[in-house]
């Protein structure tokens, strides 16, 4: 139909992963070695043997269809790894399909992570212009938009500074209000919101509901269900590549919460990083250890490993979601008066009644004091507080309204 922008036929995306055997420690003599072997094999012409060296295939997006039309507000939701950045990236042409294809009908801005499009020897003056071009727009353009743009990003004071000195907020705040500003046709937006501080993302929001008033269509990736919620009105569900769901948003979020792939009380990394990451997450309530079902009346506890390589000033956040996204709890040992942690252990305690009787979802981050992020984990854990009968036996679960359980608010 005419007022389909976009059209995503048949997507698939493959990577080849390779996994070469490591040695724990490698000897003065086992180089020279190596290399002899290296220097015969070529002599000879013979090809060393590769036995230890492993390649699979990964398929990070598998026979994706879908269509979006002008004017639409698209979010897509998923776990990490269910393909939500491949697409993103393929719907923004940097990288190409296996196979499949797009077709794409207007100008497309793309903001998909802290600094994409930005050179970090120019000033963000120089940046902004530099974005616009790379849109399409002459300089007339972009000059009539500057000045919306830098009172937008709130950055006048650095505006002639070269951006490799920035923080990644001033990144993330320049890069958005000249993605939204120089008037694409599509606006896609990655997670990459998650870096700015609440009052920004508020403004963010706003800003990309102003823009599809204007008939522009957004494309939002979110673990936020309350931001993806507020903002789109419909919705694709991924899960290991597949698109599981189309629909509307309410529908989309619904099925990823009631899924069951997020229903686990533990967390564990799959793979050794180079920079500080989330290793384990565990929740518990004393001696409850394997029931996903929480009492209401005793605290629960989750528990944070993580490896910081030696990096000092680690902040430790975790934030409680109920199941229509909203923040219902959050915490930060930022301001711990008294260190009770082990090394690269953090312990976070709800208190009894700090939460009412539902199902919630755990975020968890660690951060330098600069407030930039070093690893998430979105949505992996999730657990369920039970009623146990508060006050007198006629008293029920939905008796106590909202977000909090009873007994949190002191009275006196």
């Amino acid at each position: 139909m005419s007022d389909t922008v976009i059209r995503v036929e048949n997507l698939s995306k493959k990577y080849i992963i390779g996994h070469q055997k490591q040695e724990r420690y490698t000897s003065l003599r086992d180089v020279i070695a190596n290399g002899t072997k290296s220097l015969l094999h070529s002599l000879s012409g013979k090809r060393p043997d590769d036995s230890d060296d492993i390649s699979e295939e990964f398929w990070a997006l598998k026979d994706v269809s879908f269509e979006i039309k002008q004017g639409d507000r698209v979010g897509i939701i998923g776990r990490n790894g269910a393909g939500k950045s491949t697409l993103l990236k393929i719907l923004s042409r940097i990288t190409e399909p296996t196979s499949g294809k797009i077709s794409i009908k207007g100008r497309v801005a793309s903001l998909l992570e802290v600094g994409t499009g930005f050179h970090p020897e120019l000033t963000g003056r120089e940046n902004v212009y530099l974005n616009g071009a790379i849109l399409g727009m002459d300089r007339a353009e972009i000059k009539k938009k500057f000045d919306e743009i830098v009172a937008f990003a709130e950055i006048e004071r650095f505006l002639d500074t070269p951006v490799k000195r920035y923080s990644s907020g001033m990144y993330v705040r320049l890069a958005f209000a000249v993605a939204a500003h120089l008037e694409p046709e599509i606006l896609i937006v990655d997670e990459v919101l998650a870096v700015g501080d609440a009052q920004f993302q508020e403004k963010c929001l706003g800003k990309m509901q102003d823009v599809t008033k204007e008939g522009r269509t957004i494309i939002f990736v979110s673990h936020n269900m309350g931001a993806i919620k507020a903002l789109c009105q419909r919705g694709l569900y991924l899960r290991k590549g597949e698109l599981l769901a189309n629909d509307s948003i309410e529908k989309i979020v619904n099925c990823y919460f009631d899924s069951g792939q997020v229903y686990s009380l533990d967390y564990f990394c799959p793979e050794i990083r180079e920079r500080p990451y989330i290793k384990t997450i565990r929740i518990s309530q004393q001696d409850n250890l394997q029931n996903n079902n929480f009492n209401i009346d005793k605290s629960i506890t989750i528990y944070i490993e993580f490896e910081s390589y030696g990096k000092n000033e680690i902040v430790t956040c975790i934030a409680v979601r109920n199941q229509q996204g909203l923040l219902v709890h959050h915490s930060s040992d930022e301001f711990m008066t008294e260190k009770t942690s082990i090394g690269d252990i953090r312990k976070c305690i709800i208190p009894a009644y700090g939460l009412s009787a539902s199902k919630y979802y755990v975020d968890v981050s660690i951060a330098q004091r600069n407030y930039e992020i070093l690893d998430q984990v979105f949505d992996f854990l999730c657990f369920e507080v039970e009623f146990t009968g508060i006050g007198s036996d006629k008293t029920t679960a939905n008796d106590w309204k909202g977000v909090c359980g009873p007994g949190l608010l002191m009275w006196h």
